[in-house]
């Protein structure tokens, strides 16, 4: 079992950049597959990124690709969201998610992750 603490959120203006963590307990975080998620007010929670168990591969909502880079650190048990070029549209409740397996598989749908986040707020104001 895993839990995972999102931090980084915060208000910033159209244009600028922010960088979210996600902590993770537990010794075997190295097993496990990530993905960050996103919660816009009266919208469904949708995918946003993805990397696999080794890092080796990552993918990415459309309308992040170029902006948004995620990526981990497996001796510090901690994945990471990169975001840049932010726009008032990426302004939503961001959420780090888990799941086991996956060693090169990255996953997009959000019920196949089985550990959630309690979610860190990003504002992006115009």
């Amino acid at each position: 079992q895993v839990q995972l603490v999102e931090s980084g959120g915060g208000l910033v203006q159209a244009g600028g950049s922010l960088r979210l963590s996600c902590a993770a307990s537990g010794r075997t975080f190295s097993s496990y597959a990530m993905g960050w998620f996103r919660q816009a007010p009266g919208k469904e929670r949708e995918f946003v990124a993805a990397v696999s168990q080794n890092g080796g591969r990552t993918y990415y909502l459309d309308s992040v690709k170029g902006r948004f880079s995620i990526s981990r650190d497996n001796a510090k048990n901690t994945a990471y969201l990169q975001m840049n070029s932010l726009k008032p549209e990426d302004t939503a409740i961001y959420y780090c998610a888990a799941r086991s397996g996956g060693y090169y598989t990255t996953y997009v749908n959000r019920y196949e992750y089985n550990y959630w986040g309690q979610g860190t707020q990003v504002t992006v104001s115009s």
